[in-house]
């Protein structure tokens, strides 16, 4: 199994929002974002794996600022971390006014997916090589998010057979 950089799995999708995507106030509905988040996350990892791969769990999704009817919504996505079968990326949403031409931060998100095999059984991933210090530093902070989950795991586990009350 070859090692692959982070950059040979980067996704950048561009979708220009209509007013279907649209509440009545004209804001785009969060859900449409959160598609497009796990859409552009999904070819990323799928890019990576050369599997099918499915979304485990969306561990944090942060909206910042609102889009608009109109607006051009880029999303970036990049694996942060590979584990033996499964591998989290992480999604950077901007909007554009394409009038004006501002940019905002919309969203960032961070998803874990699994690589399947055809059997539908969790496959062997390659490993990520890092080449920057921003992606060392992602890698670091998505190996920090990792022991939360394992530990929140953990713990609700620990709930549900009733270990821990007194």
């Amino acid at each position: 199994m070859k090692n692959k950089n982070v950059q040979d799995s980067v996704v950048v999708m561009a979708q220009q929002m209509n007013p279907q995507d649209a509440n009545p106030a004209g804001n785009v509905h969060g859900g449409v974002i959160m598609k497009l988040i796990d859409t552009a996350a999904g070819a990323a990892a799928i890019r990576h794996a050369r599997t099918n791969a499915v979304t485990a769990s969306i561990d944090r999704l942060d909206f910042h600022n609102p889009v608009f009817v109109g607006d051009l919504v880029t999303l970036r996505a990049s694996l942060n971390l590979v584990g033996r079968t499964s591998m989290e990326v992480g999604v950077r949403v901007e909007s554009e006014n394409l009038v004006t031409g501002k940019v905002r931060h919309t969203a960032s998100a961070y998803l874990t997916f699994v690589s399947l095999d055809t059997s539908g059984r969790p496959s062997e991933l390659p490993p990520l090589i890092f080449e920057t210090e921003e992606e060392i530093r992602r890698n670091r902070e998505a190996q920090d998010r990792r022991r939360a989950r394992i530990k929140e795991k953990a713990k609700e586990r620990q709930q549900q057979s009733g270990e821990g009350y007194t």
